[in-house]
């Protein structure tokens, strides 16, 4: 009995094919760091970066507290030195290709392998790749040299015979807001910030994969499964296809001289959509190459099926910028992206998971990776793909022109393959714009005075290189994603803003705009508009390290990084809102005029579809704990304005503006479906009484826009300050105000709440015998409410859920009610 089972479990195993697949080693442990010429070497975190390291071994003060920025200055200014060892065996040596893989160096990096030197960086954001194989051995030494970048800026500004806007970051390639923006620190970092991997094989490993779309319909997708780019593969090889886990075909390329591309046709696709649209479907699709029944590698990618396309065409007003999917129009609702951290190995799977379901639950469906950061990780677009969320990818360049010569573009040019390569696969890519804001600073910031005009030309002409020819060609080759020369395609000084392309309008904020200027002037497509507020309590003691709530001290002015910040939040507090007289009412009344403006400013968007087609607000995040224009602040804590946006970007909206003495009632539908459904509008006073209602029933076209209903305000009983209109649709109710948030005239109340515990945390009920405006719960214990800074009408029960782990030490309320007269 013993010798058959012997002989079965000999049979099946014979039967199992061979593997003789790469071997990948991540060279993560056992690093060590100095400043260069020091003798003492301490211990290094990798991927990671000199001041994390720094941190870590109690050598600085963490950069985020107080005004500590100002004391670190002077880690960027200095060489920093790493190392580390490790072991080859037998069987690695001995493989035909070794190569070590830098995903990321930041930035001037000289590489030795045992005391050879192998590599020269001078891009953060490329990949280097080096032969070791002849310097392999057993035990290997891996040295860096990270030089200041100051340095190599210094020289490459003495070659030009003029000043380049703005400042010695253009001559370097790295996150431009590592130089410090007016949100962020100046944390210029050097080191490894990405793996750094030693890859052996014999006779073949997969480079890239690329599927290119060729034909999509209703019943057919037409797919070609691109394999290494353009090199020869032996044709004695087959590649077997895998589509859902199932064989989808067996093939081998019958030219070697030809680049492997494997033609596959799926019936009937299931396609991927946004979320609020569909699913955001994604097959697995996997390649299996073999020489016989030997596995030599594998490769593998969730791809979504779908047709993206940027449509711009000229109309009667000037053309049009939006985003078909599917060949269906789509409304982008959403926000602009930064890096998560000043030290982006501090960003977890965790922490993009998290950020992420914020964008999804807050009904977003875009968001546009902003120029003067990075290229994300894999993660984040992976996520993307998932949750069924558009990207707009800017190329890292910001607020700035750049230099021209020859080594320069090069560069650029490698930058742009790299990622290009590294990203076409995401169902999620929209669309891949060149840069942030250069053209508008070309023709509106002044840039050009003082200059001749040939100096202007050579500038000028250096643009066009990078961003007119350089950067399109690449991604014409290399993807079928749009490309967009630069956002916004005009300044808000030009006329034409409005009517063509896509807009920044920065007159509500830098220029001392009302809000309402929002409500009058839409663009097209708006990718950048915005306003400040202060962060969560949380973060302010987290600025501070203290347990009270201080909004004046030294260390936090230092997280106010625009230099008329807090007197704007000032001016606009003055004009529509009541002055608070403590800092945690501050802190409370900043973040509701922050809402209250970016909302009008969403809801204008959103009612003049389809002359505008999509609303993106600065910012959704920070990279520090600060005083910004996000709508999460640093620690993670949602402020007023990324609850209003969950609201304002619902998929069916009821919307108002007051024109002429009339309330007008909108309804905005984005569902790709037709609405006949009733619609509840009532008047009411702050006790609750009704003063008029309405019971309509309205046909809503799918993909509109629609004015359904006109209420003249004149000759009702009670003052605009004293009522507000409450509309119902669909079970959801909406307040909406008729006069600005300073000119109520409330009645107090106290508001009743009964807490019970669930196995998620903690249910609320709340209640009062007059309407609440924006009620904030907030407390001390960690956790997340359902719905914070809602109104509640009178004599209604309110439910709201707070999910922690935590047992719920107290809850605190606010209400706008207790602010007025």
């Amino acid at each position: 009995m013993r010798y058959s089972v012997v002989f079965i479990l000999a049979f099946i195993l014979g039967c199992q094919p061979k593997y003789d697949v790469p071997q990948t080693i991540e060279l993560h442990l056992n690093w060590q760091f100095r400043k260069a010429g020091d003798s003492i070497w301490n211990s290094a975190t990798v991927p990671g970066n000199v001041f994390s390291d720094l941190m870590k071994n109690g050598l600085i003060e963490d950069p985020f507290i107080g005004d500590n920025e100002q004391k670190v200055q002077w880690v960027s200014e200095e060489d920093w030195e790493y190392r580390t060892t490790f072991l080859a065996d037998e069987e690695t040596l001995q493989k035909k290709n070794v190569e070590l893989n830098f995903e990321g160096l930041d930035t001037y990096a000289s590489v030795f392998l045992n005391d050879s030197l192998i590599l020269k960086t001078n891009n953060a954001f490329r990949e280097f790749k080096v032969n070791v194989k002849p310097l392999l051995k057993s035990e290997n030494e891996l040295r860096i040299l990270f030089e200041s970048t100051s340095k190599y800026e210094e020289k490459e500004k003495q070659k030009l015979p003029y000043d380049l806007p703005e400042g010695e970051r253009i001559f370097t390639r790295k996150a431009q807001f590592q130089y410090g923006w007016d949100w962020g620190p100046k944390l210029n970092t050097s080191g490894i910030w990405r793996p750094i991997e030693l890859i052996a094989w014999d006779d073949f490993k997969f480079q890239n994969l690329f599927i290119n779309q060729l034909k999509l319909s209703e019943k057919e997708a037409a797919l070609s499964i691109n394999l290494n780019d353009n090199g020869q593969i032996n044709p004695e090889l087959q590649f077997d296809v895998f589509v859902n886990d199932s064989l989808f075909i067996e093939f081998k390329n019958p030219n070697a001289l030809m680049p492997t591309q494997i033609p596959i046709t799926i019936q009937n696709p299931k396609l991927w959509w946004p979320h609020n649209l569909g699913e955001p479907y994604l097959y697995a699709i996997k390649v299996v190459v073999k020489d016989d029944e030997r596995i030599l590698d594998s490769i593998s990618t969730p791809y979504g099926i779908r047709d993206i396309e940027l449509v711009t065409e000229k109309d009667s007003i000037g053309e049009s910028f939006y985003f078909k999917v599917n060949g269906k129009p789509v409304y982008a609702k959403g926000t602009n992206y930064i890096p998560q951290n000043s030290f982006q190995n501090k960003v977890t799977a965790t922490d993009y998971e998290n950020l992420l379901n914020d964008v999804v639950e807050a009904n977003m469906n875009m968001l546009r990776v902003w120029g003067g950061g990075i290229y994300e990780n894999d993660i984040f677009y992976d996520l993307c793909d998932e949750k069924g969320i558009l990207v707009w990818q800017d190329f890292m360049f910001a607020c700035a022109m750049y230099p021209g010569d020859d080594a320069f573009l090069e560069n650029v040019k490698q930058e742009a393959i790299d990622n290009v390569k590294r990203l076409r696969n995401h169902a999620s890519m929209a669309l891949w714009c060149g840069n942030n804001e250069n053209s508008e600073g070309w023709y509106r910031w002044g840039w050009q005075n003082g200059r001749s005009e040939r100096e202007k030309e050579e500038i000028w002409n250096n643009y066009l290189k990078v961003f007119d020819s350089i950067l399109p060609l690449s991604v014409a080759q290399l993807t079928d994603t749009d490309y967009w020369e630069s956002s916004p395609k005009y300044g808000r000084g030009n006329p034409k803003h409005k009517t063509e392309g896509d807009a920044h309008d920065w007159w509500v904020w830098h220029d001392g705009y009302a809000f309402e200027h929002l409500d009058k002037n839409v663009p097209r497509f708006m990718s950048e508009f915005g306003f400040q507020s202060l962060p969560n309590y949380e973060t302010i003691r987290y600025i501070n390290q203290s347990d009270s709530i201080e909004i004046f001290s030294k260390g936090f002015k230092n997280h106010q990084k625009h230099l008329r910040g807090f007197e704007l939040i000032r001016d606009y507090m003055e004009r529509d809102f009541p002055m608070p007289k403590d800092a945690t009412d501050y802190v409370y009344i900043s973040q509701l005029l922050q809402a209250y403006g970016i909302a009008k400013g969403i809801e204008a968007h959103r009612r003049a579809r389809p002359h505008n087609m999509g609303t993106l607000y600065w910012q959704l995040n920070d990279c520090w704990p600060s005083v910004s224009w996000s709508s999460i602040d640093f620690l993670g804590n949602w402020k007023a304005l990324h609850y209003k946006a969950k609201r304002s970007f619902e998929n069916r909206l009821v919307s108002t503006k007051v024109e002429n003495d009339t309330l007008q009632v909108w309804i905005v539908n984005d569902d790709l479906k037709a609405l006949k459904e009733n619609l509840k509008i009532k008047a009411i006073d702050f006790l609750g009484k009704v003063l008029q209602s309405y019971n309509l029933s309205v046909n809503v076209a799918s993909a509109s826009s629609n004015l359904v209903f006109k209420l003249p305000l004149k000759g009702l009983e009670k003052n605009l300050n004293e009522m507000a209109v409450i509309t119902e649709f669909q079970n959801l109710k909406r307040v909406h105000w008729l006069v600005s948030p300073k000119n109520l005239y409330f009645k107090t109340s106290p508001i009743r709440k009964h807490i019970s515990q669930n196995k998620d945390g903690f249910s609320i009920e709340l209640s009062s015998k007059t309407l609440q405006k924006d009620v904030f719960l907030f407390t001390d214990t960690k956790g997340r409410f359902s719905d914070n800074f809602f109104d509640m009408l009178p004599n209604t029960i309110y439910t709201i859920m707070f999910e922690t782990s935590e047992s719920f030490k107290d809850l605190h309320i606010k209400s706008f009610n207790n602010f007025i007269r």
